[in-house]
């Protein structure tokens, strides 16, 4: 299949109504039928304001954050479409991707 490999960045404490984005944003996939989202939390980064965003021992709410999923070009349609309606502001990046599973499934 072909499709889009969809990276959002934000802060870990940066929320969207009482959850924080991550979280939302994840829940909306799961809810909408993309098959699977990952959340990975940085060590450290800087985004377009140049200020340098980390994990602290005491503080990990400036934590950077990226929640990586790969959709159909129709999945990611609805998922901008949302995006838009909920006026959520962060930065992502969209790149084609070709997609699909090898072999058969391990049984356990």
């Amino acid at each position: 299949m072909s499709g889009y490999q969809l990276e959002f960045f934000m802060e870990q404490n940066k929320r969207h109504g009482h959850q924080t984005m991550w979280e939302w944003l994840l829940d909306v996939a799961r809810s909408h039928g993309i098959r699977g989202a990952t959340v990975f939390m940085g060590a450290m980064g800087f985004g377009h304001d140049r200020r340098i965003h980390s994990a602290h021992f005491f503080e990990l709410a400036d934590q950077p954050v990226e929640v990586t999923m790969v959709v159909s070009d129709e999945e990611a349609e609805r998922l901008f479409t949302l995006l838009r309606q909920e006026k959520v502001h962060m930065f992502y990046v969209k790149l084609p991707v070709e997609f699909g599973m090898l072999g058969e499934p391990v049984s356990g």
